[in-house]
């Protein structure tokens, strides 16, 4: 497991900076993070269990917020593959940057998830094999979740996987929209408890 030179003190101070600029943010822009806590290491863990590390070419992740999915992706992916982080919101972006500043292959973009075929073309990628999300669609603007859902049925790979979380199955009808093949597992081991959906 790669700790990127740091030891586990530095660690435990990481994810507690974390955590509180998780809260802060959530505070002052709850419409953009979506929950008042960092998803669990649970939820993290269903989230990117079936990816396919080994031939990945190009992974990307929308709203990763402190970068709890981040981290497993980074633990487990081959050193080839290409990770695209999309942040929109500052400061968790800045976290971000600071956090994985030795980390080859990983781009992260301070920008909103509407713009996937812009960050691919920039990068020479015309698809995607895994789009891994935590953007809150019960709470983003009709118009901008419909771009997004949009936008990542038309760059992910036809044997490729959008994954997501949701604290309800409100929206699994918009997400149905796009995608017809919609496998559904909870995870109780998170605050709150989440739904995992597997997209194809």
């Amino acid at each position: 497991m790669k700790n990127n030179g740091k030891n586990s003190s530095e660690r435990t101070t990481e994810i507690g900076a974390g955590k509180l600029s998780f809260v802060f943010q959530y505070l002052f822009k709850p419409r953009t993070v979506g929950a008042v806590m960092p998803s669990s290491k649970y939820l993290a863990d269903k989230m990117v269990a079936g990816i396919n590390f080994d031939h990945a070419q190009c992974i990307v992740e929308y709203g990763p917020g402190t970068g709890p999915f981040t981290e497993e992706i980074l633990k487990r992916r081959n050193k080839e593959t290409t990770v695209i982080l999309l942040e929109y919101n500052d400061a968790f972006c800045k976290l971000l940057r600071e956090k994985y500043r030795d980390e080859k292959n990983l781009h992260i973009i301070n920008d909103t998830a509407e713009t996937i075929g812009m960050q691919l073309e920039k990068f020479g990628f015309e698809d995607v094999d895994y789009i891994v999300s935590g953007l809150p669609f019960a709470s983003l603007p009709a118009a901008v979740s419909q771009n997004i859902l949009k936008q990542t049925r038309r760059y992910l790979k036809n044997d490729g996987y959008f994954i997501t979380f949701q604290y309800t199955l409100m929206k699994k009808a918009l997400i149905g929209q796009f995608f017809n093949n919609i496998e559904i597992e909870k995870e109780i081991r998170n605050l709150p408890p989440a739904y995992v959906l597997r997209c194809q």
